[in-house]
């Protein structure tokens, strides 16, 4: 509707490389972004998804390394049943279903795609944005997908040792840093790990309720559909 009115117009979300990062207090400055004597991370957790959490504050410290700074493990986590990063195409696209948009390049499960419905709203998305998937295409940061079960496990389990509840798209940052927490402890090594706590769930509470309830499922994409999104994707010749 808002399309067919002229004193109105249309903007896509934070899958574009314009939207704006989170204000200067909230993130690292400088050309360290270890400053003040505070250890560096060694490894590197963060939920991804259209509104680039990953983005922001992932950045600078990877300015530091490619100026020659210590060499970081980056981990992007995603979702299993919509995931852009570690099954989808390097390849130009829309950026949404109505293809208004310009064509972006991103990693992306092709814009007709539709993921299985999961508790986690602002993961379901088709693509990634045009610079995180820039960095995976240079092997700078990895990605890793999780069933959403083992997510909220890792979510109650982070409120229950800190007093915060974690919005389910958070749940996939925490799984991931646990993860690696227990890596640790079984390889007998001391790291420091980082991961990025977006959002509460506070408005996610009926998700957790489901969750205890045994109610969640942990689903896949459809290798089908996302066959049929990817062929669809439009045809644009390489720059020579």
């Amino acid at each position: 509707m808002a399309v067919q009115r002229d004193d109105t117009k249309y903007a896509l979300g934070s899958v574009l490389n314009h939207v704006p990062a989170a204000p200067d207090r909230a993130r690292p400055r400088g050309d360290d972004p270890a400053r003040d004597g505070k250890r560096l991370p060694g490894r590197d957790r963060g939920l991804h998804g259209r509104r680039l959490q990953l983005r922001w504050y992932r950045l600078p410290f990877l300015g530091a390394q490619l100026r020659g700074g210590r060499k970081l493990r980056i981990v992007a986590v995603e979702p299993s049943a919509c995931p852009s990063l570690t099954r989808g195409t390097y390849a130009y696209d829309f950026g949404d279903t109505a293809h208004l948009t310009p064509l972006t390049k991103m990693h992306t499960l092709g814009s007709t795609f539709t993921p299985p419905g999961f508790h986690a709203g602002g993961l379901r998305y088709h693509g990634m944005a045009p610079l995180v998937s820039h960095l995976k295409q240079l092997n700078l940061i990895e990605a890793r997908a999780y069933h959403q079960t083992s997510c909220f496990a890792a979510g109650v389990q982070f409120a229950r040792a800190e007093g915060i509840v974690p919005a389910p798209e958070a749940n996939h940052a925490v799984r991931g840093a646990v993860d690696e927490a227990i890596r640790c402890r079984e390889e007998g090594v001391s790291r420091a790990i980082l991961f990025n706590l977006c959002g509460h769930g506070h408005f996610d509470m009926q998700a957790y309720i489901d969750y205890f309830a045994g109610k969640l499922e942990d689903r896949d994409y459809d290798e089908r559909e996302l066959a049929m999104a990817l062929s669809g994707l439009p045809s644009v010749p390489e720059p020579a």
